[in-house]
């Protein structure tokens, strides 16, 4: 196709490569969708409630946490359907809440706004807490075999809380640059209308970079440390991307020049231009190239050109009709990467188009697939498509956001959702009496409002099962990058 057609023409010609979703489709309630994905983090809860819980079938939990340390390691999220607190997804759930302010705030209803950074903030909270000994780094709190063994409310959690953490010179460059990066990213949200706690978090954040980059390594690599993360949130991908989103996010929220210089000189040792199609809790390479192009696009620092580029690639790997295309499509239209928890790649990548999509918007630019111009509106046309599909545009009719619409998943693989309320069933249930409701096929008695299961297979199938947890379990870090792309179809739901 001629580069010079029209951008409507481009757009049009886009998207009918695309796979085509049910023509029935009705328009979808994007402030409903975003309201009920920022209430899921109030389900997530770990530590002492506050009295506007609105998810009121939780209660207080792991009141205890750190006490083994001689620390309060209160508070924070539980990252799945389990009752650990992996402190590295956290922290990415952390930094993406955080995105999801700074680049859509401004889309939110402002009830909704206040309710997301109450969200980040009950994490910032936790993290400032995990980071609070000089050179330590408390990494994760729960022992993940124990707790998998059973299934019980975290209101009656009787199994190991170990504390995993690192000291100096021991290394743990991936969880602390994240941290560093959440922090960072979070000073920025708040710092309109809380500077003071946006200095802690800056201030703590440069702190926690130091750490990771002096002492350089992957968590996972301690051998006490990998029996308790691995194969949950193990490394698998290496430590030297999150020193790059550390600094990367650092360098936004201070401006200083010297994690400009440190996102410069270190672009290659570091392995910037890796794996560029991937982002998620344990990969940054696509979400840091999409960061750092837009003060390469805003300010034109061409030392920062090759961020820019492997931004551009990563999108053209989207584009079904660019040459270098290589994403799978379900027959629906759906983003599919092989493993579980798809979604957490639809939710990413999502947010990347749109976020990209903005900075292109903003300097007039598109990017050069070869045989295609991806234009900023064709960039959040394809997002768009995505969303629509989790809402329930897809060939099973089906919402995989519990509460949204009139069918969603009733047997979400989720342990205080199908194990009955503290509130209504105040007796212990102890760790094998729950194991009757885990195989149970009743639907859960609880609602967790929000929850964005890991949802269909490749061909558009799902099975309503909480045994299949690589379907039907919700995470942190699927929906914090959904609650910024919900924002902005809020605003703009064409």
């Amino acid at each position: 196709m001629p580069a010079t057609l029209c951008p409507l023409l481009l757009l049009l010609s886009l998207l009918t490569l695309l796979p085509p979703f049910p023509t029935t489709a009705a328009a979808h309630d994007y402030a409903d969708a975003l309201a009920k994905s920022i209430v899921f983090f109030e389900g997530q809860r770990s530590g002492f409630l506050p009295p506007d819980q609105r998810i009121a079938w939780r209660a207080n939990s792991a009141l205890a946490d750190g006490a083994s340390a001689g620390l309060d390691l209160t508070g924070g999220y539980y990252d799945a359907g389990d009752n650990v607190k992996f402190h590295f997804p956290m922290a990415f759930t952390t930094t993406m809440l955080a995105w999801s302010v700074l680049e859509f705030g401004d889309s939110m209803p402002p009830p909704e706004r206040r309710n997301s950074l109450v969200a980040i903030k009950w994490s910032t909270d936790y993290l400032l807490k995990t980071v609070s000994q000089p050179n330590k780094i408390f990494l994760q709190v729960g022992d993940p075999v124990s707790d998998h063994n059973c299934w019980e409310r975290p209101e009656d959690m009787d199994t190991s809380r170990k504390v995993y953490e690192v000291e100096a010179p021991r290394a743990a460059s991936d969880v602390a640059g994240e941290t560093a990066a959440a922090m960072a990213a979070s000073s920025l949200a708040f710092r309109e209308s809380d500077p003071g706690y946006a200095e802690t978090l800056l201030r703590t954040a440069v702190k926690v970079f130091d750490y990771a980059d002096s002492y350089r390594g992957a968590y996972s690599d301690n051998a006490d440390i990998r029996e308790g993360v691995c194969p949950y949130y193990c490394d698998f991908d290496g430590y030297q991307d999150e020193l790059l989103w550390g600094a990367a996010w650092l360098r936004r929220a201070s401006g200083d020049d010297a994690y400009l210089s440190y996102i410069q000189n270190n672009a290659k040792t570091l392995g910037a231009d890796d794996n560029i199609n991937e982002f998620g809790w344990d990969n940054k390479h696509a979400g840091l190239n999409v960061l750092v192009s837009k003060e390469f696009l805003e300010r034109n620092v061409l030392t920062l050109q090759s961020y820019k580029s492997s931004a551009d690639s990563f999108i053209c790997t989207l584009i079904p009709e660019s040459s270098s295309s290589h994403i799978e499509y379900s027959p629906g239209g759906l983003i599919y990467k092989p493993g579980g928890s798809n979604l957490q790649h639809a939710t990413t990548i999502s947010f990347l188009l749109l976020t990209y999509a903005s900075y292109l918007s903003r300097s007039s630019q598109a990017v050069d697939c070869g045989s295609v111009s991806a234009t900023a509106a064709s960039l959040r046309q394809l997002a768009k498509r995505q969303v629509d599909y989790i809402l329930g545009d897809n060939p099973l009719g089906l919402s995989y956001m519990v509460g949204y619409s009139n069918n969603y998943p009733q047997r979400i693989h989720h342990r205080g959702s199908s194990l009955p309320s503290i509130k209504d069933h105040p007796q212990v249930i102890g760790c094998k009496e729950g194991t009757a409701y885990f195989n149970s096929t009743s639907p859960n008695p609880n609602v967790l409002v929000g929850a964005v299961v890991g949802g269909p297979t490749n061909d558009d199938q799902y099975t309503d099962d909480r045994v299949d947890f690589r379907r039907s379990e919700p995470t942190t870090y699927i929906n914090a990058p959904f609650v910024g792309v919900l924002a902005y179809f809020v605003a703009n739901p064409y």
